[in-house]
């Protein structure tokens, strides 16, 4: 918790305030201060009550190259880019107000001529009727940090978009292979959705731009089986629900989300309750501690249709997905009209926290 420094007595000293013997005392202390202040590897500087700036250490000025005494009071503002200065202007005239910790991003303007990123910060000294004093600021330089995230975010989206392209490659590869082959067209078909699901999946969850995250929204556990179950018709038509608490999904358990309930949708649109006029589908999703329950309940099937109850691929993708890699257990129930899967996974494999 950042808290303000307070001056006042011993005797109203606490554990989140810093006390002086007296209120004159911050001014007899200066010089200690700012010997203090020039030792420290962070950009020191202090201002008065109405925010005007009256000190700045020697690595202020080191890093400026700007003639000592030169960015007193309001000087300080023609240092930062001009694209930062409103938005550092309003946080700090907002912290002069409330008296609230001021925090800000910016870039201030480095003596070689380039700019370079900080992050400042400020707390205010308060007297014991708390009036604020003085205010004492550190800027500290995070140009390398942000660097690297950038390159990291372009070297993200570069190897997302090259996954996107093999998925389209192997779309294309299969759908090829299926014309030369009829024997393999069933299979294809079956094997496509598969791809699609994940081609989807990976599209909602892979590391986005900003002009494409505002498209997406936010990456949460309904929001991807909305997407992955949207495309089957039943949907729009209301024949499929979704209940569930809004809860992020990482990059590893969109995966084999994705393949089970693309599998679970397909096998009830040839065998189970989507196959039949009427035919519903309830998901619903329940936080239990550290699991989640996800409950997938067919109603309106066609009575004594063995087809769906038996276990091929697809059930063994299921079983893969839901015990591997979601590190979860489920169990199928028949109903007199359908089906219920009940499934437990970990939610620190779906969400990461």
């Amino acid at each position: 918790m950042i808290s303000k420094y307070r001056l006042g007595s011993a005797a109203n000293q606490n554990a989140d305030v810093l006390h002086l013997a007296q209120p004159h005392a911050l001014q007899s202390a200066g010089p200690a201060f700012h010997a203090l202040a020039d030792t420290m590897p962070q950009l020191v500087w202090s201002t008065l009550p109405d925010g005007l700036h009256d000190f700045y250490n020697s690595r202020w000025y080191e890093f400026t190259g700007a003639p000592e005494g030169s960015t007193d009071g309001e000087g300080w503002a023609g240092m930062f880019h001009e694209d930062d200065q409103p938005a550092a202007w309003e946080q700090w005239r907002r912290s002069l107000a409330t008296g609230d910790p001021y925090e800000v991003e910016y870039r201030l303007r480095h003596h070689s001529g380039e700019y370079r990123w900080m992050i400042g910060r400020a707390l205010p000294i308060v007297d014991q009727d708390g009036s604020i004093l003085r205010w004492i600021g550190t800027c500290t330089d995070v140009e390398e940090q942000k660097q690297s995230a950038l390159q990291n975010e372009i070297l993200s989206q570069e190897l997302s978009h090259r996954i996107k392209n093999i998925f389209a490659i192997v779309t294309g590869l299969i759908s090829l292979t299926a014309r030369a082959n009829e024997a393999f067209a069933e299979s294809a078909k079956d094997l496509l959705g598969r791809i699609r699901a994940l081609g989807k999946a990976h599209e909602f969850v892979r590391p986005h731009s900003e002009k494409s995250r505002p498209e997406i929204g936010d990456v949460t556990l309904t929001s991807l089986l909305e997407m992955i179950l949207k495309s089957y018709p039943a949907y729009s038509a209301g024949r499929i629900t979704i209940n569930g608490p809004e809860i992020e999904v990482t990059s590893g358990a969109a995966t084999p989300l994705a393949l089970v309930f693309h599998e679970l949708a397909t096998n009830a649109m040839k065998y189970g309750s989507l196959s039949q006029e009427g035919g519903t589908i309830a998901l619903n999703i329940v936080e239990a501690g550290d699991n989640l329950e996800l409950c997938w309940t067919e109603h309106g099937s066609a009575p004594d249709n063995g087809a769906i109850r038996k276990e091929g691929f697809g059930t063994r993708l299921i079983d893969l997905s839901i015990k591997q890699q979601l590190s979860g257990s489920y169990e199928r129930t028949w109903l007199e009209d359908g089906m219920e899967l009940r499934m437990e996974v970990s939610r620190k494999r779906v969400s990461g926290n």
